[in-house]
């Protein structure tokens, strides 16, 4: 039991560790899956606290799981390991058997695991957690005890800052369909070999009351119009595929409604996308910015301000003035919190492909290769010359 005891602590110490760091890497991600599971549940009065909810349980994770590897506090450990396990189960099984969470976002975007693949993962932690509980008297700190308390410190002091640090500069492993290199046209296609859903055609009458469901195949017996009121017919899934693209629901349109997406997207040419969520993080990268756009302009390189904000807050007074240098473009809010994980980022494109990004913090970065772009032909209308002054 003893050398098994071992084996289990190994095992779940390291996957705490491994899912925490993962996680850790981009907790703004696990923080929009939280959101998710809130809007299913009507809890969305909770939307404002998710991401300090997954710092939290980012860091845990990764403390608990060095706190099982060292052997330290036991007793504590295993009680918090063991109810949070419990949860995760909970939470993976509604996933699996509600089908309304595809993923559940265990270990991040960087290994997306299906709800039975999270689901089975937590059942097998549940067991080796349980060992480690049931034994957890028998369990003797691997070193001494001032070492696994410097260890713990500074293992609580990285949880923190990685994540700090991440929600500055961009996730340090890039996993997001957005990612450098990434050609978004290409990820707005569905991959090829996919497999579609498998759907049959479903039917609801009403029967004396009730509502009946049944197939094209499987019609009752005593059907008749005059016993049998149609309701509804619809397509029902009974075998979910994979023939979703990589990148959904990104679109860019004008203020005047017009869709450019395409038509921007396959230019010939460099571009800049400012990517702003509905707020934004204050600072001095108005001006790191406007130093950038300056020389882009020479060089007949088009910034494009992409956002969901209203253009009337876009050229407010209260707005950075660097705005008025960008073509303002909406699109929806869900896909810029994907491609913009720090608020605001900039992206360098050319022919749909991400060549560079830098987050808010990073603008410093983004001038010397501005600088060394060759320049642009002249500047030509790939869907609205109309400029940002015009607009309001």
């Amino acid at each position: 039991m003893k050398y098994f005891l071992n084996v289990a602590r190994i095992i779940v110490g390291v996957l705490f560790i491994f899912s925490g760091l993962v996680k850790a890497n981009d907790p703004l991600g696990l923080s929009y899956k939280m959101q998710e599971f809130f809007e299913i549940w009507g809890w969305g009065f909770l939307d404002n606290y998710t991401l300090a909810f997954s710092i939290a349980m980012n860091a845990f994770e990764i403390i608990a799981g060095v706190a099982i590897l060292v052997g330290w506090q036991m007793r504590l450990f295993s009680w918090l390991l063991l109810l949070l396990i419990v949860f995760f189960t909970f939470l993976t099984g509604y996933a699996l058997f509600s089908g309304k969470v595809r993923e559940c976002g265990c270990f991040g975007d960087c290994i997306p695991l299906t709800a039975d693949q999270s689901f089975m993962k937590d059942i097998f932690l549940l067991v080796l957690i349980g060992v480690i509980f049931l034994y957890r008297n028998k369990i003797k700190s691997a070193v001494p005890v001032r070492a696994s308390i410097v260890v713990l410190f500074f293992t609580t002091i990285f949880s923190f800052a990685l994540q700090w640090y991440v929600l500055q500069h961009l996730p340090i492993v890039d996993c997001l369909p957005y990612k450098k290199g990434n050609n978004i046209t290409e990820k707005m296609k569905v991959p090829a070999g996919a497999i579609p859903d498998s759907t049959v055609i479903s039917f609801v009458y009403n029967k004396e009351g009730k509502e009946l469901e049944f197939t094209a195949d499987k019609f009752p017996d005593d059907f008749d119009d005059s016993l049998y009121k149609f309701v509804k017919r619809y397509d029902k899934v009974v075998r979910k595929g994979n023939a979703t693209p990589k990148i959904k629901d990104f679109a860019l349109q004008t203020f005047y409604q017009n869709d450019t997406t395409q038509a921007l997207l396959h230019e010939d040419r460099y571009q800049l996308y400012l990517f702003l969520k509905n707020d934004y993080n204050k600072g001095n990268w108005p001006q790191v910015l406007e130093t950038i756009l300056q020389s882009a302009t020479q060089k007949n390189i088009r910034g494009f301000l992409v956002t969901s904000i209203p253009i009337e807050e876009i050229f407010s007074d209260k707005a950075p003035a660097v705005f008025s240098q960008l073509l303002p473009l909406r699109c929806d809010p869900v896909a810029i919190k994907t491609a913009a994980r720090a608020n605001p980022t900039l992206f360098l494109v050319k022919n749909g492909t991400i060549l560079h990004k830098w987050s808010y913090a990073d603008l410093e970065k983004a001038l010397p290769v501005v600088l060394t772009l060759p320049a642009n032909a002249a500047a030509t209308a790939a869907a609205d010359t109309t400029t940002p002054a015009t607009k309001q």
